[in-house]
Formats: structure tokens, C-alpha cells, sequence
């Protein structure tokens, strides 16, 4: 049997070992890795899906604390409805003050540039229509990220593969700003384009505007690319669901069209090489990483495009043009059997 000084000992020991523990849970829990994550639109959407579950798996902190403020950009464009979720993140960076800021698309980008004012939180950024070059110097010491540069030749030789008869093609989009560099891009490789040539560049601010856009391209053009398609205001002036504007374009188009997101495929779009929101988030998780658990600074990490592209047609839609997709391209690409709609 023990005797008083052996249990009073062994009493001692215990409360020193649940002391410590309780200090090593709560040390534990202090650093815990804090990271704000401002969405440009909202979480259901899939592009921001894809991001954020790319980012996780880049990131590669397991328990780390990642919190989310939708600015909501593509369903409410009203510069009210954006500041006010604005101003929501600005105030949780100034009460949780998170270790790390993580923002994707332009419109988080943009409301960051413009209303904050500290660099002594990092920021990882994805999907931004931008070249590196015009990422402002003023940021680059505490700000790194991935760019969105979109796979265009990629996207319309596929087009070409699918229906080699294209020569003609109507690029269109809403009058977001966003899309200049998109453009821009596109027609840097017109002239690289084998026997493809870009005869119409439409900015279109209403969806009736569109509707007549898209039945007079019947007649002039062999292909339509779809880009911008997010800013349409029905008769009333609220913003028609891109979902339905995708869905009255595969009721009511015979022409084959392209675009370069995933996510439009399964509302009609016929083809794209697709920029990968998962690669985007990925890419800016692993140089959250860097910063998180390397200790390297963001101006250090060079701003970036993620490269992988991913070759998606919808076999619904092709069949609805009267398209036979050969062997080939049945094997390579993802295909979507049917509309998101009849789901």
C-alpha cells in the first residue's frame, strides 16, 4: 500500500500533468490558423465551391478556422447591397483579426483595393481577370495570388474539333468591366486563330437586348461565344439569373457556342476548355501555406495563372444542333448527358 507521502506525491503529479494539458489544449486553441475568406459571389455557387474546396486541399491545415463573407455580386449588383457586405468583412478583420485574408474574383479584389488600408495581414487572392503586370505595385509586398487566365484557343479548338465547320464567331458580353481583359486576351490570339475569324465583339445591357442579338447571329455567324452573361436586366431592371439566360440560349439558338467555366456546360453551353475552380483555389491555398507555415513573404511569391485546363461538352446540347461527337472526343472531355434543369 502507498503511504501518505507517496499518494500526496502522486496527487502532485496528476494536477501538474492536467495543468499542463489544459495549457497545451488552450495554446493549442490560440493557434488555431484564423483565415477570412471573402467571396465574390455566393458560397452555393459552384465556381466558389470548387475554389474553396481547392484552397482547403492546398492549404493543408486541417483545422484551420476559415470564416466567409459573401459579397453576392453576380445575384445583387447594386453597389448598396456589395458595400454592405463589405463593410461586414472590414469590421470581422477588425474584431477577429485573422492571420490571413483570402479573396476570390474581381469584386472582392476590387473592394479591398479601394477600403483597406492595412498590410500587416497577408492576402491570397484567386480568379482575378487580370495580368500580373496590373496587379498594383502598391499591394505586392503583403498580397500574392492566382490569376484567371482564361484557355481561348484551347476553347475554340474544341469548338473547331466538334463542329469543323465554324469560320465565323460573335463574342459576347454584359458591360461589367471585368470582362475588358478578357477580351483583350481573346483578341491578342484573333489572328492566331486557324480559319476562325471573331466578326462581331457585342456588349449587351438588357436580356431582350440579347434575345435579338442572338437570333440575328442565326443568319451572320457560325458559332457565338458566350463570356459576360451575368449583368442582363429584364424589363424592370432586376438581373436575369444566367441560368436562364443559358437556358432560353440552348431553347432558342441552332448555332454551337463556347465559353471557357465548367459550370455553364450544364445549363447548354456546348463546349469550353475550362478554367478549373478547384485548380484556382488550390494554387492559392498552397501559397497561403507558404505564408502560413513557411513564413515566406507574399512578395516573394509570385502572382500567378493556374495552367491546367479541362475539356467539357454538353452531349444534351450537341444533340440538340444534330452533332455527333466522335470516339475521341467522348474519351477526353467530361461530358454532361443532360441539362441541369431536368435534374
Amino acid at each position: 500500500m502507498m503511504n501518505k507521502r507517496t499518494r500526496r506525491l502522486s496527487v502532485i503529479l496528476m494536477l501538474l500533468f492536467l495543468t499542463l494539458f489544459s495549457v497545451g489544449v488552450s495554446a493549442q486553441q490560440r493557434e488555431r490558423v484564423r483565415i477570412l475568406h471573402i467571396m465574390s459571389y455566393h458560397a452555393a455557387w459552384p465556381w466558389n465551391i470548387d475554389q474553396l474546396s481547392g484552397f482547403r486541399d492546398g492549404l493543408s491545415i486541417p483545422d484551420a478556422d476559415i470564416r466567409i463573407v459573401e459579397l453576392d455580386a453576380k445575384r445583387q449588383s447594386s453597389p448598396a447591397g456589395i458595400e454592405a457586405a463589405g463593410r461586414s468583412a472590414l469590421q470581422i478583420i477588425a474584431d477577429w483579426e485573422p492571420d490571413l485574408i483570402y479573396l476570390n474574383d474581381d469584386d472582392a479584389l476590387d473592394y479591398m483595393l479601394e477600403n483597406y488600408h492595412r498590410s500587416d495581414i497577408p492576402m491570397v487572392f484567386s480568379g482575378i481577370n487580370a495580368t500580373a503586370e496590373e496587379i498594383p505595385e502598391s499591394i505586392r509586398s503583403w498580397a500574392t495570388g492566382v490569376l484567371e487566365e482564361e484557355h481561348a484557343l484551347g476553347s475554340i479548338r474544341l469548338l473547331q474539333s466538334i463542329q469543323p465547320k465554324v469560320r465565323k464567331l460573335a463574342v459576347v458580353t454584359d458591360e461589367s468591366p471585368m470582362w475588358n481583359p478578357v477580351v483583350g486576351r481573346l483578341q491578342d490570339i484573333d489572328t492566331r486563330l486557324p480559319k476562325i475569324e471573331i466578326v462581331r465583339w457585342d456588349v449587351i445591357r438588357s436580356f431582350e437586348e440579347y434575345k435579338q442579338k442572338i437570333l440575328e447571329y442565326q443568319d451572320t455567324v457560325d458559332a457565338i461565344g458566350l463570356l459576360g452573361i451575368f449583368l442582363f436586366k429584364d424589363q424592370h431592371g432586376s438581373n436575369v439569373s444566367y441560368i436562364d439566360v443559358l437556358r432560353w440560349t440552348a431553347e432558342n439558338s441552332r448555332l454551337p457556342d463556347f465559353t471557357y467555366w465548367k459550370d455553364r456546360i450544364q445549363y447548354g453551353t456546348l463546349c469550353s476548355v475550362t478554367i478549373s475552380g478547384y485548380e484556382q483555389g488550390r494554387e492559392a491555398g498552397r501559397k497561403a501555406r507558404e505564408i502560413l507555415t513557411g513564413g515566406v513573404s507574399p512578395a516573394d511569391i509570385p502572382v500567378s495563372p493556374s495552367l491546367k485546363g479541362e475539356p467539357v461538352i454538353s452531349l444534351a446540347r450537341a444533340k440538340s444542333l444534330g452533332i455527333s461527337l466522335t470516339s475521341d472526343l467522348l474519351l477526353s472531355s467530361e461530358i454532361c448527358t443532360d441539362y441541369a434543369w431536368n435534374d
